[in-house]
């Protein structure tokens, strides 16, 4: 049977909105402000930008390289690349490490997304308003433990990731990005001067952007590394694949330095939208997680129309939240479509159920959760990162990696290849062995004190 033929992108504003929306995803609202929150604040910022700089930008336009030169799925491209290098078809593990990551951290991802749409319905219907904070996040407490309510969301949240993928990537993927990206956007800004009207926004800008390095310590620089590079996208095989669908004129240099500037745009842009209300409240900035299911909701049933406001923020992070999930079952999707002969629609469906499944065990254990985000951002998606950084940095020849960004200066170029062959593969590398060492330590603390 003929191979499909592969996909492109119609437009350069159709393929910056789908990596943008890939690349901004619930990271950018949930992880980054109490990571942020807990690791100094503006300090953290600025380490964070600089590791963008340093790593995540000419790891990204490795990723986008290698697609672009493959015209295949991440796997199939990493093993073209390497064999018209002369190299062994074996580094296509980098693309299979990348996409299993991926697939693991949608099983859950999906999960958390259920409970970012169950918080639309719930804030649009004023269910919080005039309640105390207590009681707030007790009812997050309430409903994350429901685990029946907590498959629903997780199911509904689903079923839309796999609709708008098996439509394809020109009919499905960049045009809902297309949609939904100008929306995120003109939300995000307009949530970002309600806030400033009613919140302190002069304490959220001096503890995003005052700078205080005597709480700066080495975890702070690990999670800002992570943070970094996860938040992109990174590591995943989505970048690779969507890189694959660039035509060959497409100047790859300035398509990533945007894309990362955008992801970095939001999550400052975010922290903006969300700490005039931290502070206006007196919610604790290093709340972890909490600050975004309890603190905030407690924060919205306090002020006038709150419950709009709530509704339209769990909306941005719903928008946010859906992009990336497109982007990470696309990527499975067009590796199995590549090595079979079942149909788009056919194949998005089965996936999607398939993670869906593995979704409902975390739905049902929250153990489980631990255990898929440990794998994935602990192990696959820096080991991912790594390998690639090795690949494109040592393995592949300088003329194949300088043909691919022709556009990019010589002094551009030297950057990228000296970053990927010594900064980025030392960076990676200390967050495999402390992400792994703190995991192994927060295991011997649940195996000896249950906590």
């Amino acid at each position: 049977m003929a191979a499909a033929a592969h996909a492109h992108w119609s437009s350069r504003f159709g393929f910056l909105m789908a990596a943008i929306g890939s690349s901004v995803g619930l990271g950018n609202f949930w992880r980054f402000p109490y990571t942020a929150g807990e690791n100094g604040g503006a300090a953290f910022v600025l380490i964070y930008l600089a590791c963008i700089l340093l790593i995540g930008f000419p790891i990204l336009m490795a990723e986008l390289s290698v697609g672009r030169y493959g015209q295949k799925s991440a796997i199939g491209s990493v093993q073209k690349v390497a064999m018209d290098n002369g190299s062994s078809r074996l580094w296509a593990a980098t693309g299979l490490v990348g996409l299993t990551g991926g697939i693991l951290v949608l099983c859950f991802y999906s999960v958390v997304a259920g409970w970012v749409m169950a918080y639309i319905f719930q804030m649009f219907a004023g269910n919080f308003a005039g309640q105390s904070p207590e009681t707030v996040a007790g009812a997050f407490d309430t409903f994350s433990a429901d685990s029946y309510q907590v498959l629903g969301w997780h199911t509904a949240f689903m079923v839309m990731t796999i609709l708008v993928v098996a439509q394809g990537v020109t009919g499905g993927i960049e045009r809902a990005a297309s949609i939904l990206m100008p929306i995120f956007f003109i939300m995000l800004i307009g949530m970002v001067i309600y806030a400033g009207s009613v919140g302190d926004m002069g304490a959220a800008i001096g503890y995003l952007f005052a700078v205080d390095f005597s709480e700066v310590n080495g975890q702070t620089f690990l999670e800002a590394v992570g943070q970094a590079f996860f938040s992109i996208g990174l590591g995943s095989a989505i970048m690779i694949t969507y890189g694959s669908y660039l035509d060959k004129n497409a100047n790859i240099g300035q398509s990533a330095g945007i894309i990362s500037a955008a992801d970095s745009a939001v999550a400052l842009i975010a922290g903006l939208a969300i700490f005039p209300f931290v502070f206006a409240f007196s919610i604790e900035p290093a709340s972890g997680p909490g600050l975004f299911f309890q603190a905030l909701p407690a924060a919205f049933a306090q002020m006038p129309g709150g419950n709009i406001v709530g509704g339209a923020f769990f909306i941005l992070a719903l928008i946010a939240a859906l992009t990336s999930s497109i982007s990470l079952l696309q990527a499975v999707v067009a590796w199995i479509e590549e090595n079979s002969s079942f149909d788009k629609s056919t194949i998005t469906w089965m996936m999607g159920g398939f993670i869906w499944l593995v979704g409902a065990g975390v739905a049902f254990s929250f153990p489980f959760f631990d255990l898929l985000d440990f794998l994935s951002s602990s192990i696959a998606l820096p080991l991912a990162g790594l390998l690639m950084a090795v690949f494109m940095g040592w393995v592949v020849d300088r003329k194949i990696a300088q043909a691919q960004l022709s556009h990019a200066s010589p002094m551009l170029f030297g950057y990228f290849r000296f970053v990927l062959r010594f900064f980025a593969p030392v960076a990676l590398t200390l967050i495999l062995i402390l992400g792994l060492d703190s995991r192994f330590e927060w295991g011997i603390s649940v195996m000896l004190f249950g906590n």
